[in-house]
């Protein structure tokens, strides 16, 4: 039985997040101390105490969900791992993983990315919304339709699994269009709670500066298989996962395929590393024969065994 691990991305992220890890494991009180001092003020602070509107600012989001990820990976043994994938945030995660980054160095990529997409939605107002219970192709298609319209951008950005997809672009143009989906036959349309239009072309400036930084990075061979967004294939190649970071800010996230072309390359297990089980649940209804689980809090790294941290 060959086993993944998957890293959760934004929208899992919750006040006391971390909080018993670094109670427990002297490893991770350090590491949230390096966390602070790569980027320059007390994230985390944020993550154990919030206030919630603090957290869910995307330019602590990110940074946020990076350092508890990694902060699991260094309390848990990856040995028996045969590949890794992150949705969207959760990338960089299993870069790390990988080996192909630095703490550091991945830390200070996640916090440009999160600055840059940030910025990106107060320049340019943009939205996303879930859209449950129509085909992948139905919604493409009439996305296809709805693009470009008056200079106004809508397109698919996230595949979660099969019948839940996220749309994203133009604020009011998205919120507009909602009602289209439902008439289409969508079960429901909601919007979701961020602040711009992630995986959309708004963000093709943030893409430039991201870019740039990228490519002034070290990224080393993987150790394993990372399974990426953009495309949901197995990448081996230290500058193929490079390029595919900078497309991805403007690339739909291609979860669902991943999952299946994990599932086809022979791997039929999972673990979910990061807080919440939001992937857990994409994983289950993909699926449906998959063993899954996950890694957020103490007792889950207890509970795995394997430790690397001590008390």
């Amino acid at each position: 039985m060959s086993k993944a691990l998957l890293f959760s991305g934004q929208g899992s992220q919750y006040v006391g997040m971390t909080k018993d890890l670094v109670e427990t494991y002297e490893v991770a009180r350090t590491m949230a101390a390096q966390a602070n001092d790569i980027l320059g003020y007390d994230l985390h602070a944020i993550m154990t105490s919030g206030p919630e509107d603090e957290l869910r600012k995307t330019k602590h989001t990110q940074p946020a969900l990076f350092v508890h990820e990694a902060m699991l990976l260094a309390l848990t043994s990856t040995s028996g791992i045969k590949a890794v994938a992150g949705h969207s945030l959760g990338e960089y995660s299993a870069l790390h993983a990988a080996g192909v980054l630095t703490f550091e160095d991945a830390l200070r990529l996640v916090q440009l990315r999160a600055q840059l997409m940030w910025d990106a939605g107060n320049a340019i107002p943009g939205t996303m919304a879930a859209v449950v219970g129509m085909a992948d192709d139905t919604v493409r298609a009439v996305c296809n339709e709805l693009n470009g319209v008056d200079g106004n951008v809508i397109v698919p950005a996230n595949f979660n699994s099969p019948g839940q997809v996220v749309i994203s672009g133009s604020a009011d143009y998205v919120r507009a269009c909602m009602p289209i989906f439902k008439e289409r036959g969508a079960k429901m349309v909601k919007e979701l709670q961020v602040s711009g239009a992630f995986h959309s072309p708004l963000l093709a400036e943030a893409e430039q500066g991201l870019a740039e930084k990228i490519r002034a990075t070290a990224f080393s061979a993987p150790t394993m298989p990372v399974y990426v967004n953009v495309s949901a294939t197995p990448v081996n190649n230290a500058d193929e996962l490079k390029d595919s970071a900078i497309k991805q800010l403007t690339s739909p996230v291609l979860w669902t395929s991943t999952m299946n072309a994990m599932w086809a390359d022979g791997i039929t297990s999972y673990c979910e590393v990061g807080p919440g089980k939001v992937l857990q649940g994409l994983v289950k209804r993909t699926l449906a024969e998959a063993i899954i689980d996950g890694l957020d809090t103490a007792a889950d790294v207890a509970r795995h065994n394997g430790l690397l941290g001590t008390v």
